[in-house]
């Protein structure tokens, strides 16, 4: 069967699997979970019967009840429509028995990172592919990456001296939203890709076809990657003694690797003053670094089956990723994203378009973070450099009357797409700049805290967005495009960026400190 107009109500697929809740309990099956281990049977004092379900959720989901599979009842967006329901049964409970892919613990440090970022004293840089892939799966393309990352919070946290949370788009984002549940070329008409956690790119009715052991593979795959990534964060490659190492070869003969180089440099003669002065870099917080993953809630049934309950705290986790996210598409107030989004305890993030109503805006907060929890929500502005100046101020104003307290960061990525005159999707480095820009002085003129930026960006020496000190114009494109969905920024061009962040937020500093000191 193809998409169904990319929306459909799940609960007719999944009600022969499960019976219909009509309380909170969670189903016995249910994997408990702490930061440290997992356990298959919950402990004696916790959730045995309906009765207590309720209080073991932990999280304030209001009056409404809850539990993992209450989003069947509502309309869910952006979903395939799977041929072989029997095939997709199989797969979802073979994903429950899998283990975690992340813990609890390490998403409660992350929240309590967001919350000193929503307060101006941490910065988050959140980055990686707009889609994940399983054909340019590798060791290398991960390595670049999260060395881009590490270079850039090197850079940001130089600038602004306060901590930097590194969040990487990594580790689980595949599935996309798309506009158009079906794309035509040559009079051809199939379902539209919508990313390899579903189906194929081919533009063949065979792999346009959404195939559920996708799910197991994108599970796998984001295990082994996650893998990867600890091992760099903790195994001495992510070393501040490493600083001057970081640079990507590609990079190093450029005006940003000269000015990485310069800057590095200076970290050096830092920390060979603090061990000169008898203070030891042996200390984890030298040798390692943090590093959380992140993607958009999106396939619904996938994040259902690796919620967990902690034992820990007795809270549900989505287990998938540290932080998730609603879409500009799927953050409807009655959607199914967010009855599940209100249920879970990680970190969460709205994306917000210059389409968003104030008013709705706060009525969302409320129904995710009922409680006003310190870095539960952050809010990811993108709407592109124009209606940034006119639309966030309300926002923010709106959202400060209401005394809830988020998160700001700016995607200036999503607001600033265009289409170059040979056909390939493209964003303008200097659009991206002006969006950013429009960002932190719309902060300046509110007197809230710009918290971070979204980037979707990568490691490889790609040629999607145009512009950059290297230009990159548009007869480049096709040389290097690599990107599964939307254009990313190559490492030089994140580096670049990183450069004029990390001086607004050193103005920022030098600013408050004087008002301070007055």
């Amino acid at each position: 069967m193809a998409l169904m107009n990319g929306s459909m109500n799940l609960s007719s697929i999944y009600n022969h699997r499960h019976s219909t809740f009509s309380s909170a309990a969670p189903r016995t099956t249910s994997l408990w979970i702490s930061a440290v281990q997992t356990d298959p049977k919950p402990p004696s004092s916790s959730v045995t019967t309906p009765a207590t379900a309720t209080k073991a959720v932990g999280v304030n989901v209001g009056k409404s009840k809850w539990s993992p599979e209450s989003w069947k009842a509502k309309t869910a967006l952006q979903q395939p429509e799977y041929p072989d329901l029997a095939e997709l049964e199989a797969v979802l409970e073979t994903i429950e028995a899998f283990p975690p892919i992340v813990f609890a613990g390490e998403a409660r440090l992350l929240e309590e990172r967001l919350g000193q970022a929503a307060m101006g004293e941490a910065f988050l840089l959140q980055g990686g592919d707009c889609a994940e892939s399983f054909k340019e799966f590798n060791a290398n393309n991960i390595r670049d990456t999260f060395r881009i990352l590490l270079q850039m919070g090197a850079v940001l946290m130089f600038g602004g001296q306060v901590p930097v949370v590194k969040v990487g788009r990594m580790a689980g984002q595949f599935a996309k939203p798309r506009s158009d549940s079906f794309e035509e070329r040559n009079g051809v008409k199939l379902p539209s890709y919508r990313g390899d956690n579903i189906n194929g790119d081919a533009f063949d009715s065979k792999s346009r076809i959404p195939d559920p052991q996708r799910m197991i593979r994108a599970y796998c795959q984001s295990a082994a990657t996650l893998n990867l990534l600890r091992a760099f964060a903790t195994g001495g490659y992510a070393a501040m003694q490493r600083v001057t190492q970081w640079n990507l070869d590609f990079t190093e003969k450029s005006e940003q690797g000269d000015r990485y180089r310069e800057l590095a440099n200076r970290v050096d003669e830092a920390l060979g003053f603090m061990h000169a002065a008898g203070l030891t870099l042996d200390h984890p917080i030298m040798q390692t670094t943090d590093f959380w993953t992140s993607h958009e809630c999106l396939l619904l049934p996938y994040e259902q089956s690796l919620t967990r309950l902690d034992s820990t705290s007795g809270l549900y986790y989505d287990c998938s990723a540290h932080m998730i996210w609603v879409g500009e598409r799927t953050r409807q107030l009655d959607g199914a994203h967010v009855e599940f989004l209100r249920g879970v305890a990680n970190p969460l993030g709205i994306k917000v378009s210059d389409k968003m109503d104030p008013k709705e805006l706060v009525k969302l907060i409320e129904i995710l973070n009922a409680d006003n929890k310190p870095g539960r929500i952050t809010i990811i502005t993108r709407m592109g450099a124009e209606n940034m100046r006119v639309k966030l101020p309300h926002l923010i104003r709106a959202v400060r009357r209401a005394g809830q307290i988020v998160t700001w960061v700016s995607d200036p990525m999503h607001g600033n797409t265009i289409k170059a005159p040979c056909g390939l999707k493209t964003r303008p480095f200097d659009s991206i700049l002006a969006e950013v820009r429009a960002f932190f002085d719309v902060h300046e003129q509110e007197g809230s805290h710009p918290g971070g930026v979204h980037l979707e960006m990568t490691g490889q020496n790609v040629t999607e967005c145009i512009g950059g000190s290297r230009t990159v114009t548009f007869d480049d494109l096709g040389s290097r495009y690599h990107t599964h969905c939307d254009p990313r920024l190559n490492a030089s061009q994140s580096l670049e960026l990183s450069f004029i962040i990390a001086e607004r937020l050193r103005k920022r500093r030098i600013k408050s400190q004087q008002a301070f000191s007055i």
